[in-house]
């Protein structure tokens, strides 16, 4: 089965064209035929962050030519393809709204069906997208938007087991990022700064370190960062690398410390040696991986991370979702796009529900 995918829920606009083999078991099911990923940091970097707005103009400016970009690529008509899919959620609703209904009209054109995806789950199963990775398995994703553990048992079947009170980490990473000055995006210029800096000097908090469950909370971390340097400013550039080191040194503990408890469950409830994906940009974080790294190695585990362009928001998770829901046999998600939607829809909201949908 051959699928073309777009993702458009934030600031990059993606396209790919995927093939599934068919084999379920062994062997390398996916095939990327084309991808490309366009990416808006030029123009949101003067604002300091993501601009809706601005996003969405810029996905209806540069979809269509990604579109023909990628069918070109890939040598193929539109006659060829055997599904389309989009993110029609969660994310900006401008965004999503481009995406979905770009996708339904060339999949209305194209005579084959339309499927819509959670932007999620492509996250969830992107890492079988360069190896056949067996269930279940323990998902780390953190991003600028979302920071979860979940528990991935089958396509289509996910527990979540811990999530973000407040601030998602790379919200945090961006956030700290504008304290000290560093421009956008922040998770990359806060790691930079933090290679020179010494992790030791600001006595940071490690929220909710030691507590039971798999929860996450940063904001408090946040607010410790920016008193602590509201009391050195100003700031030097020593002064800079130090709280940068310092920040990243506290998010790395308390991570650890939350997806212990995960991976202590999952051993329990699997009897397996544990599997942890990171996926998301922050798993891009090479202090972070290495904390993560070591500590499933500890339990006999192992630490799989999909290639970085896989890691990021990208389209050929979406038509890989798509089509690992097809061969599953299962049914297709409404259409309709929406700016919130849970993974695991039965589990109960962590920050409560209001019209648009559960929070978290």
């Amino acid at each position: 089965m051959l699928a073309l995918g777009i993702e458009t829920s934030c600031d990059e606009t993606a396209v790919a064209i995927v093939r599934h083999s068919g084999q379920v078991m062994g062997g390398q099911p996916a095939e990327i035929l084309a991808e490309t990923v366009l990416s808006q940091i030029d123009d949101h970097a003067p604002f300091g962050g993501v601009v809706p707005e601005i996003a969405a103009r810029a996905h209806v400016d540069h979809l269509d030519r990604l579109v023909r970009q990628c069918l070109d690529q890939a040598g193929i008509g539109l006659a060829a393809l055997d599904l389309v899919a989009a993110t029609t959620g969660p994310g900006l609703i401008g965004g999503v709204l481009v995406g979905s209904v770009a996708g339904q009209a060339i999949a209305s054109a194209a005579n084959v069906p339309f499927r819509a995806v959670n932007h999620l789950e492509g996250h969830a199963l992107s890492p079988r997208l360069a190896e056949p990775v067996a269930f279940p398995y323990l998902l780390f994703l953190v991003s600028g938007g979302h920071t979860q553990i979940v528990c991935v048992r089958a396509v289509g079947a996910y527990e979540r087991w811990g999530s973000t009170l407040d601030d998602a980490l790379g919200e945090a990473f961006d956030k700290t990022a504008k304290i000290l000055d560093l421009g956008f995006p922040g998770g990359p210029a806060v790691e930079r700064m933090a290679e020179g800096g010494d992790p030791t000097r600001f006595a940071l908090p490690r929220p909710l370190k030691g507590k039971p469950g798999c929860d996450l909370s940063f904001a408090g971390l946040k607010t410790a960062l920016r008193l602590a340097a509201e009391d050195t400013a100003p700031l030097s550039e020593s002064d800079v690398r130090d709280l940068a080191a310092s920040f990243q040194a506290a998010v790395v503990d308390s991570v650890s410390n939350r997806l212990g408890q995960a991976l202590d469950r999952f051993a329990e409830e699997t009897e397996d040696a544990p599997r942890l994906v990171a996926a998301g940009g922050v798993a891009a974080n090479k202090a972070l991986r290495a904390a993560l790294d070591t500590l499933v190695a500890s339990q006999g585990g192992r630490l799989i991370v999909p290639p970085a362009k896989h890691c990021t928001d990208n389209a050929a998770m979406i038509a890989w979702a798509a089509l690992e829901r097809e061969v599953a046999g299962l049914p297709a998600h409404p259409t309709t796009a929406r700016p919130r939607w849970p993974l695991d829809e039965a589990a109960a909201p962590v920050l409560g529900s209001g019209k648009k949908g559960a929070r978290a």
